[in-house]
């Protein structure tokens, strides 16, 4: 069996994390939203960690870590905005460092996101955005089973301007039998 390539991300995490993003700055800032110096260091990650922590106590995040064959930290996969109810639905976000990339790391990441939402979490649908050029976490998409559902435009603002996404969604077909009233005391 494959060991996972993700895990719960924990403030412990924050030096090692900093220190990655650090690495790879010049490397994720044409995807990723512009980031104050702060962010970059421990002590910010600590408080981004801290504020992701809080949201998965609430239930409506994942923070996870994707880790290389070492389990060093390589990248982030978040499972966001977990809303159940009739929608039992989230949205995906990761970014996988330079040097670990071509390796199939955010392909499993992604994989093992799907089984925790589908499997664990009992969602019904995944979405994940890319911008129209980022042909490489498409493929990352694709490999994973979620088809293209539309285009954003001005969906998010990366790189210091509102850039265009390619929508996907994976839907849990094999779950087709989620109770409604499971997560809604109203409904019981």
């Amino acid at each position: 069996m494959t060991p996972p390539v993700t895990r719960l991300a924990t403030l412990d995490d924050a030096e090692e994390l900093a220190a990655c993003l650090t690495r790879n700055r010049a490397f994720l800032s044409p995807w990723e939203p512009v980031r104050a110096d702060a962010y970059f260091t421990a002590g910010g990650q600590r408080a981004v960690l801290a504020e992701s922590l809080d949201l998965y106590a609430r239930g409506v995040m994942v923070p996870l870590l994707i880790l290389d064959g070492d389990g060093r930290i390589a990248g982030r996969l978040s499972v966001n905005n977990v809303v159940l109810g009739a929608f039992r639905s989230a949205s995906l976000g990761y970014w996988v460092a330079e040097e670990a990339g071509g390796r199939g790391l955010a392909t499993a990441a992604v994989a093992e996101a799907v089984r925790l939402a589908f499997d664990d979490m009992g969602l019904h649908r995944l979405e994940a955005g890319t911008l129209l050029h980022n042909l490489a976490s498409q493929g990352v998409l694709r490999r994973n089973g979620f088809t293209p559902f539309g285009v954003a435009p001005r969906y998010l603002r990366i790189a210091g301007r509102w850039q265009d996404h390619v929508l996907f969604q994976l839907l849990n077909d094999a779950r087709e039998d989620l109770d409604d009233a499971r997560e809604d005391p109203a409904a019981s």
